[in-house]
Protein backbone atom coordinates (compact mmCIF):
# COMPACT_ATOMS: atom_id res chain seq x y z
CA UNK A 1 0.00 0.00 0.00
CA UNK A 2 1.75 3.69 -1.15
CA UNK A 3 2.01 5.89 2.02
CA UNK A 4 -0.72 8.79 1.60
CA UNK A 5 0.07 11.76 0.74
CA UNK A 6 1.07 14.43 3.34
CA UNK A 7 -2.48 17.39 4.12
CA UNK A 8 -0.86 20.66 2.58
CA UNK A 9 -1.11 23.83 5.09
CA UNK A 10 -3.89 25.37 3.48
CA UNK A 11 -5.63 22.09 3.51
CA UNK A 12 -5.21 21.57 7.41
CA UNK A 13 -5.78 25.33 7.95
CA UNK A 14 -9.31 25.11 6.24
CA UNK A 15 -10.34 22.29 8.13
CA UNK A 16 -10.11 23.95 11.15
CA UNK A 17 -12.63 26.70 10.25
CA UNK A 18 -16.33 26.64 10.82
CA UNK A 19 -18.61 28.98 7.97
CA UNK A 20 -21.38 29.16 10.00
CA UNK A 21 -19.97 31.05 12.86
CA UNK A 22 -22.32 33.96 14.67
CA UNK A 23 -23.37 36.93 12.95
CA UNK A 24 -21.85 40.42 13.48
CA UNK A 25 -23.48 42.66 15.77
CA UNK A 26 -20.95 45.10 15.06
CA UNK A 27 -22.52 48.07 12.38
CA UNK A 28 -20.48 47.60 9.02
CA UNK A 29 -19.53 44.32 9.27
CA UNK A 30 -21.30 41.86 6.81
CA UNK A 31 -21.95 38.31 6.87
CA UNK A 32 -21.22 35.28 9.56
CA UNK A 33 -17.82 35.28 11.38
CA UNK A 34 -16.06 32.14 10.40
CA UNK A 35 -14.87 30.95 13.23
CA UNK A 36 -11.66 28.79 14.40
CA UNK A 37 -12.19 25.25 15.61
CA UNK A 38 -8.41 24.58 15.85
CA UNK A 39 -6.79 25.32 19.02
CA UNK A 40 -7.36 28.23 20.74
CA UNK A 41 -4.19 30.22 23.26
CA UNK A 42 -5.38 31.76 26.76
CA UNK A 43 -6.55 34.42 25.13
CA UNK A 44 -8.99 32.88 22.73
CA UNK A 45 -7.34 33.62 19.51
CA UNK A 46 -7.28 30.99 17.34
CA UNK A 47 -3.63 29.09 16.88
CA UNK A 48 -2.08 26.92 14.38
CA UNK A 49 1.33 25.05 13.69
CA UNK A 50 3.30 26.39 10.18
CA UNK A 51 6.46 24.70 11.19
CA UNK A 52 5.93 27.53 14.57
CA UNK A 53 2.66 28.41 15.79
CA UNK A 54 1.06 31.59 14.67
CA UNK A 55 -2.24 32.82 15.32
CA UNK A 56 -5.01 31.79 13.06
CA UNK A 57 -6.56 35.18 12.08
CA UNK A 58 -2.87 36.57 10.80
CA UNK A 59 -2.47 33.86 8.50
CA UNK A 60 -6.10 34.19 7.09
CA UNK A 61 -5.11 37.31 6.49
CA UNK A 62 -1.69 36.53 4.68
CA UNK A 63 -3.82 34.12 3.02
CA UNK A 64 -6.26 36.46 1.67
CA UNK A 65 -3.31 38.19 -0.11
CA UNK A 66 -3.40 40.87 1.93
CA UNK A 67 -0.39 42.96 2.91
CA UNK A 68 0.73 42.44 6.81
CA UNK A 69 3.63 44.86 7.33
CA UNK A 70 5.63 43.37 10.75
CA UNK A 71 4.59 46.62 12.32
CA UNK A 72 0.78 46.42 12.52
CA UNK A 73 -1.46 43.90 14.55
CA UNK A 74 -4.91 42.49 12.84
CA UNK A 75 -7.69 43.89 14.16
CA UNK A 76 -10.98 41.76 14.75
CA UNK A 77 -13.63 44.37 13.62
CA UNK A 78 -16.40 41.79 14.71
CA UNK A 79 -14.89 41.80 17.94
CA UNK A 80 -15.13 37.64 17.95
CA UNK A 81 -11.44 36.85 18.35
CA UNK A 82 -11.55 32.87 17.41
CA UNK A 83 -12.60 34.83 13.68
CA UNK A 84 -10.68 34.28 10.83
CA UNK A 85 -12.97 35.78 8.25
CA UNK A 86 -10.46 38.14 6.26
CA UNK A 87 -13.43 40.79 5.45
CA UNK A 88 -13.89 40.82 8.90
CA UNK A 89 -10.13 41.70 10.03
CA UNK A 90 -7.90 44.91 9.16
CA UNK A 91 -4.13 46.21 9.75
CA UNK A 92 -3.87 48.74 12.22
CA UNK A 93 -1.04 50.03 14.24
CA UNK A 94 -1.08 48.66 17.56
CA UNK A 95 -2.55 51.73 19.46
CA UNK A 96 -5.70 52.21 17.26
CA UNK A 97 -6.66 48.10 17.68
CA UNK A 98 -6.11 48.68 21.68
CA UNK A 99 -8.44 51.99 21.38
CA UNK A 100 -10.67 50.18 19.58
CA UNK A 101 -11.33 47.80 22.09
CA UNK A 102 -13.28 47.93 25.51
CA UNK A 103 -10.31 47.37 27.07
CA UNK A 104 -9.29 50.12 30.42
CA UNK A 105 -6.70 51.30 28.35
CA UNK A 106 -9.75 52.35 26.00
CA UNK A 107 -11.91 53.30 28.54
CA UNK A 108 -10.10 55.86 30.28
CA UNK A 109 -8.72 57.27 26.74
CA UNK A 110 -12.55 57.98 25.94
CA UNK A 111 -12.80 59.65 29.10
CA UNK A 112 -13.68 63.44 28.55
CA UNK A 113 -14.36 64.58 32.19
CA UNK A 114 -12.45 63.44 35.53
CA UNK A 115 -14.83 61.31 38.00
CA UNK A 116 -15.61 64.81 39.83
CA UNK A 117 -16.47 66.15 36.56
CA UNK A 118 -13.64 68.68 35.62
CA UNK A 119 -13.24 68.63 32.14
CA UNK A 120 -9.47 67.04 30.93
CA UNK A 121 -8.70 69.89 28.39
CA UNK A 122 -4.91 71.86 28.40
CA UNK A 123 -5.57 74.01 31.22
CA UNK A 124 -7.10 71.26 33.94
CA UNK A 125 -4.68 68.09 32.22
CA UNK A 126 -0.97 67.38 33.92
CA UNK A 127 0.84 64.06 32.07
CA UNK A 128 2.01 62.53 34.61
CA UNK A 129 5.54 60.78 33.88
CA UNK A 130 4.01 57.36 32.35
CA UNK A 131 1.55 59.20 30.53
CA UNK A 132 -1.55 58.85 32.60
CA UNK A 133 -3.98 62.38 32.68
CA UNK A 134 -4.48 63.98 35.90
CA UNK A 135 -6.78 66.40 37.07
CA UNK A 136 -5.65 69.58 38.40
CA UNK A 137 -8.42 70.77 40.15
CA UNK A 138 -8.84 67.47 42.16
CA UNK A 139 -4.60 67.43 42.76
CA UNK A 140 -5.22 71.18 43.95
CA UNK A 141 -7.87 70.57 46.01
CA UNK A 142 -6.45 67.46 47.37
CA UNK A 143 -3.49 69.27 48.52
CA UNK A 144 -5.07 71.62 50.15
CA UNK A 145 -7.07 69.05 52.30
CA UNK A 146 -3.26 68.00 53.01
CA UNK A 147 -2.04 70.89 54.14
CA UNK A 148 -5.05 71.69 56.34
CA UNK A 149 -4.58 68.76 58.04
CA UNK A 150 -0.82 69.31 58.97
CA UNK A 151 0.05 70.71 62.07
CA UNK A 152 1.19 74.58 62.59
CA UNK A 153 4.66 73.81 63.45
CA UNK A 154 5.19 72.02 59.83
CA UNK A 155 3.21 74.82 58.26
CA UNK A 156 5.31 77.29 59.43
CA UNK A 157 8.72 75.76 58.25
Amino acid sequence: MPPRPRPTAAWRYWSKVAFDGPVSLVRGVTGRCHEWDGSRNEKGYGTFWLGRTVKAHRHAYRLAGLPLPADLDVDHRCRNRACVRPSHLRAVTHRVNLLASTNHVALRAAQTACHRGHPFDADNTIRAKNGTRKCRACKNTAARAAYRTTTPERQAA
